[in-house]
């Protein structure tokens, strides 16, 4: 489909009437081009895809052929299938989404796992799951997914494996696929071919007399769909939001807070409460200079990655053609810690031998190597840039940078306003990242910084942001005379701003509202106290009947909103057990969303009578109904 865009709309429709119907037989694609490994993957933010991408290349040295699979783009019924094909097997590379969630890309397949009654016995498999230990639902995901398969009859040829995204996900996958590929070999009675190669996957094709308007310019599906704009907007397809007001909401400290409304008038878009808004940022254009002077680029060439298996669903690594510069400005993630398999590919370009070993080191599984990963990658927070400057000796083809670099995320924002109140406007509530790193260089936030140059100007002048909206689970309760208890420090105030909104709205319409209570927490009451002003007005309204605020640094010691639910314990109490009240917390999950749980959970022991177990039990029951909900972030 990829070359199609550049045909005038007229023949455009002609066109896909004659395009290849596209192979949903993940079976015959596999007999078609001889492969015997298959790599699904459920993946949110692209490094379960990531993953998947490197075990199927990986297959080529033990003399396997093996393909990396988007199950939305393929029938999962037929995995029974599998067995048709000799010496075969199937690997899931499963994140965990949310509360315990399948990634948007793998809802049909968690759909089909759960009602499947199919015979799956000589399908062989085996699992990694990605997750992150703040959460309470950790790998739930690569959790079901093994259990069930094994249940349908399925071959387990190796054990579960489970990466933490809060210690070192890179670490626990390499050292599962170090001990993976062995058993997959004695399982096959097969052996290494000692092909340890680096294998290009794309091809650079460089286009000299390219018009102009065959280039893609950052957008995300559809050439020029910035410049012509068409409902309905997702991920595919963003919407073209401008900024009409973007204010600093902290009136001291050394960090920049803001509020941010993004108009969306003509986007057809809704929203609930609760829900997220979704934006792409671009990278520092500093940076994507400083990495073009560093490789003697001229960022601004015209090219294409061309994938070398012709029979794949993904023709390019990121929409083409397009030039360097925009690549590394729009589609590529420049600013994050770079994967190890990075490292390893890149090696082979270092003159230095010294350079070239260590990075190979690095993404070894040997302790040593790890060890180097750990402190001169993560703790010392070295880009690729970095890594550049620092490795004077290494001289990569940009295109095979570009190859091997991930995608640029979409960012995740909890929408700060309720859209029975504001149904053309956005807003977007979140804190500036910025702070010193151990080589003496800066981190900015990618998102962030990008967002805080957004302003709107003195002509009217007003910039625009790449955004769609997610849907969540994240809901006021359907009958507004139920209490709703709300905790949210920090930036985690943002739902809630949506939520107080929607009461005093519901309120208006002459509707039973129930008690709001919020607690909020901050720095200094005088500094970082969000929306205070606005808070203020509900409570003396009557919209928001209990305003608790902690600030953590205003006295000798910290208080926190977990200090103030403790004090508070009788009326909560109250309100959970009798009164039906929804909690809902909101904001960081390794620290803030576990101390309130463990604080309601002592309510419950201290109010209720009951012992430990029950008291987590009690709550572990409220989360099933809906009746305690968690939108947080680590």
């Amino acid at each position: 489909m990829g070359c199609m865009f550049s045909l005038p709309q007229d023949r455009l429709d002609a066109a896909e009437r004659t395009a290849p119907i596209r192979e949903t037989s993940f079976i015959e694609k596999m007999k078609k081009t001889n492969r015997s490994i298959v790599v699904f993957y459920g993946s949110q933010t692209g490094t379960g895809e990531e993953f998947a991408n490197r075990l199927s290349k990986d297959a080529h040295r033990y003399g396997m052929k093996g393909m990396a699979a988007d199950p939305e783009e393929y029938d999962m019924s037929e995995l029974s299938r599998l067995k048709e094909i000799p010496k075969s097997m199937a690997v899931f590379c499963m994140a965990t989404y949310g509360e315990g969630d399948p990634t948007d890309n793998a809802q049909e397949f968690y759909d089909w796992l759960q009602g499947a009654d199919d015979d799956l016995e000589g399908v062989n498999f085996a699992v990694f799951g990605l997750g992150n230990k703040t959460y309470e639902h950790y790998n739930a995901m690569g959790k079901y997914t093994d259990k069930r398969l094994a249940e349908l009859g399925g071959k387990r040829v190796f054990d579960l494996g489970l990466g933490d995204d809060d210690s070192n996900l890179e670490e626990d996958f390499i050292s599962w696929k170090e001990q993976f590929w062995p058993a997959v070999c004695e399982y096959f009675g097969v052996e290494a071919t000692g092909e340890d190669s680096s294998i290009r996957q794309f091809e650079l094709v460089v286009h000299n007399d390219i018009n102009m308007n065959q280039v893609y310019t950052g957008e995300m599906g559809r050439l020029k769909s910035f410049q012509t704009q068409k409902p309905p907007f997702d991920a595919k397809n963003p919407f073209l939001a401008s900024v009409a007001v973007n204010r600093k909401l902290n009136k001291g400290g050394n960090r920049h807070l803001m509020h941010i409304e993004l108009d969306i008038t003509e986007s057809k878009i809704r929203y609930d409460s609760g829900d997220h808004v979704a934006v792409y940022p671009t990278n520092d254009s500093a940076m994507v200079n400083r990495i073009g002077e560093r490789l003697g680029v001229d960022l601004d060439t015209v090219i294409s990655l061309k994938n070398l298996d012709e029979e794949s669903n993904k023709k390019h690594p990121f929409p083409c053609p397009t030039t360097y510069r925009t690549a590394l400005t729009h589609y590529l993630d420049i600013n994050n810690m770079p994967r190890t398999n990075v490292l390893y590919e890149l090696a082979q370009y270092a003159s230095d031998p010294q350079e070239q070993e260590n990075m190979r080191k690095m993404a070894s599984a040997s302790p040593e190597g790890k060890a180097l990963y750990q402190s001169w990658v993560l703790d010392s927070e070295r880009n690729i840039l970095a890594i550049l400057e620092d490795l004077p000796s290494l001289n990569p083809p940009v295109d095979h940078l570009c190859e091997l670099l991930p995608r640029l995320q979409a960012r995740y924002y909890s929408i700060a306003s309720s859209s029975k109140v504001h149904p053309h406007c956005i807003h977007i509530c979140a804190v500036v990242i910025e702070y010193n790193t151990k080589t003496g260089r800066v981190f900015r936030g990618v998102a962030t910084n990008w967002l805080k140059d957004k302003h709107v100007t003195d002509n009217g002048h007003k910039p625009t942001v790449p955004m769609y909206v997610r849907r969540s689970q994240f809901r006021l309760p359907f009958k507004p005379s139920n209490p709703v208890i709300m905790i949210g420090p920090g930036t985690g105030i943002a739902p809630f701003m949506g939520f107080i909104q929607e009461r005093a709205w519901q309120k208006e319409q002459g509707k039973d509202v129930g008690e709001t209570i919020l607690y909020f927490g901050c720095r200094h009451c005088n500094e970082d106290f969000l929306y205070q002003q606005e808070l203020e007005e509900f409570e003396r309204a009557g919209v928001l009947t209990q305003l608790n605020v902690a600030f953590s640094r205003d006295q000798e010691q910290k208080v926190y909103v977990q200090h103030l639910l403790k004090k508070n314990k009788q009326q909560l109490w109250k309100l959970i057990h009798t009164d039906n009240a929804h909690i809902y917390v909101c904001g960081d999950a390794r620290n803030m969303a576990r101390d309130v749980h463990a604080a309601f959970s002592e309510i419950a022991e201290q109010e209720g009578g009951l012992t430990h177990t029950q008291a987590l039990d009690y709550f572990k029951k409220l989360m099933t109904k809906g009746r305690y909900s968690q939108d947080v972030w680590s």
